[in-house]
């Protein structure tokens, strides 16, 4: 590729980029850009004008936008300002943000240089992606074939996870990036590039270990401290995986704070090879090779979709992740209609040493799967090895070419599902990276079957005055392991904000969207007409009486006039939670514009 093309690339990169996070900035009013800002209409459309608050210089800042539809009433057009009084355009991530910063508080600056270097790596990696795409591709179809539509299995899902690593997130603008981490390590450990590592491993006092059910429990393959060299310690010593790249000072931190730098044993690394790994979407959870239905999920000492989403992992949270599945289990007991549609992977077998670096969960999936497509929620818009959509090979496969066919299907049993819980008084944090597609054809007909599989639910909201109601004695008994008092709620106001930023915009607006951005349908309305009938159906069977959960879903989703919206980059990056106020980094919320009311979808 010559300078000129990658240059091209490069510029490519950095508008799409700028875009999204403009348009971010506008939904979550940073810095006042949708309450303080007035609507100026010029010959090219319409922009919004920011006065400086102290009428300094700049006086004001403009930016071109236009009406969003989705999550904001507006979103950016251009990927520039225009600077009053002298006209200059500024262009590029570093100027815009530069110039943003000059109206931030003085006391949020720290974050804005924070997320100024989160721009700088995503930057980086989009441009990686952009050169590595094609050598991406043609290893993924020299492994598994040619058509994504004939990867089967859990072993070849992981190709998906690589597709969908190199997608953008709908909502928050650097996803893409990950903090600290070079080129070399993305390459060498991150999805998008589907590589192969080992794990290594560390010898821990069997009485540090928290091993729920005892050590029996863990996998067969297991490693014992004798299989990784370290046989003085075979008795006394349980081995607990370590992910590479937290080796070295934060391994080292955490075993002193956890009072086992002086007990604690890594083993060496030409013995320490059990567990060859494959990363998944989420990075910190690997497939396991000639185990492809264990995934092993270790702690991280990076952080994604925002500073302060650090991927460790806290033992409360598998503590969580075991009562999420069983309450989910519990109730696919009382709904036999899901019986064979809704799975969910088994999450009861983890270890942890009281550190949020030391822990480990061993999540197995179910049965049965070898002969089924089985993909992240996440892929479906993804670019395929050849071009095409992810949804355009699987739609042709079982959806007769059809990819609204296809979205339809996903979204009936989803929306169903996830209403049915809202009716017991739960909503799940079961955004696209935690729901899998699994597509087949059943054993007696032929005919072409969707399920879901599901995993990680350790973030619920929970009205607990219906959980009583619905699941009576049993209910106290499921709801004791959580710990978390923001999980728990008196009414639906909880339940419905994370079903609606998560189960709708996330899981089926993004998609009615993402399909017309993509030309596979005229409009949005194509797909969110078939959301609103679904929820309208939901609303019905739920009861729309006074106090009853489907007049709580009419009344807060269907005909609301806004609805609670992510607000992630304040949370997560810009804001300290004591300027944001956000008890909980991703439940934080502004407003947008409902575009499941019919007069909002006739604006776009």
């Amino acid at each position: 590729m010559g300078d000129h093309a990658v240059t091209g690339v490069a510029e490519a990169a950095e508008e799409t980029l700028l875009l999204r996070v403009l348009s971010a900035f506008v939904r979550e009013d940073v810095v006042g850009l949708r309450t303080r800002s007035t609507t100026v209409d010029r010959e090219d459309g319409r922009w919004l004008r920011l006065p400086l608050p102290d009428g300094g210089e700049p006086a004001a800042l403009l930016l071109p936008v236009a009406e969003d539809g989705f999550q904001g009433e507006y979103a950016a057009r251009r990927p520039l300002l225009v600077r009053e009084p002298d006209g200059a355009e500024l262009t590029g991530s570093e100027a815009v943000l530069g110039a943003l910063t000059a109206f931030a508080d003085p006391r949020d600056l720290p974050g804005f240089v924070a997320f100024a270097e989160e721009c700088r790596q995503t930057l980086a990696t989009m441009r990686l992606h952009d050169r590595t795409a094609g050598e991406v591709f043609d290893d993924l179809t020299a492994r598994y074939g040619a058509d994504p539509a004939d990867w089967t299995g859990l072993a070849a899902s992981l190709a998906f996870d690589t597709l969908a690593a190199r997608l953008d997130h709908p909502v928050y603008p650097t996803a893409r990036g990950r903090s600290g981490l070079d080129d070399e390590q993305l390459r060498a450990y991150a999805p998008e590039f589907h590589p192969g590592f080992v794990l290594r491993w560390l010898a821990v006092p069997r009485e540090a270990l928290t091993v729920p059910g005892g050590p029996a429990l863990l996998p067969a393959s297991w490693p014992s401290p004798a299989d990784l060299g370290l046989p003085e310690l075979a008795d006394s010593h349980l081995a607990l995986p370590v992910h590479p790249l937290t080796l070295g000072a934060p391994l080292r931190d955490a075993l002193r704070e956890a009072g086992l730098e002086h007990t604690a044993v890594l083993a060496d690394g030409t013995y320490g090879t059990y567990g060859e790994a494959v990363p998944t979407l989420s990075m910190r959870t690997v497939g396991l090779a000639g185990e492809p239905d264990l995934h092993v999920k270790l702690p991280l000492a990076t952080a994604t979709l925002g500073l302060r989403n650090r991927r460790t992992i806290k033992p409360v949270t598998l503590v969580h992740g075991a009562a999420g599945q069983r309450l989910v289990e519990a109730v696919v007991a009382r709904e036999p209609r899901f019986k064979d549609a809704i799975l969910h992977a088994d999450e009861t077998v983890y270890a942890h040493a009281g550190h949020e670096l030391l822990a480990v969960l061993c999540r197995r999936y179910p049965a049965g799967l070898d002969r089924a497509v089985v993909l992240p929620l996440a892929a479906l818009l993804s670019t395929a090895p050849g071009g095409r959509l992810v949804v355009d090979h699987l739609a042709d496969r079982f959806y007769d070419g059809e990819p609204v066919a296809l979205l339809d299907a996903c979204l009936t049993l989803l929306l169903d599902w996830q209403t049915t819980l809202y009716g017991y008084g739960i909503a799940l944090a079961s955004h696209q990276q935690n729901i899998s597609l699994v597509f087949d054809r059943t054993p007696e007909d032929g005919r072409t079957r969707v399920r879901l599989l599901f995993k990680d639910d350790d973030s619920p909201r929970l009205n607990v005055p219906r959980l009583r109601q619905t699941l009576g004695a049993e209910a106290d008994e499921l709801l004791a392991p959580f710990q978390d008092p923001r999980m728990f709620g008196e009414d639906y106001r909880a339940v419905t904000d994370m079903l609606t930023t998560i189960t709708l915009h996330l899981c089926a607006g993004s998609y009615a969207f993402g399909l017309a951005e993509h030309g596979r349908t005229a409009s949005p309305e194509a797909v969110l007409g078939l959301v609103r009938e679904r929820l309208a159906e939901a609303a019905e069977r739920l009861g729309t009486g006074a106090g009853e959960p489907g007049a709580e879903l009419r009344e807060r989703v269907l005909d609301a006039v806004e609805l609670p919206v992510k607000a992630m980059v304040t949370a997560g990056t810009l804001l300290t939670k004591e300027r944001s106020g956000a008890s909980d980094i991703n439940t934080h919320y502004t407003t947008g514009p409902n575009y499941l009311r019919r007069r909002a979808r006739d604006l776009r």
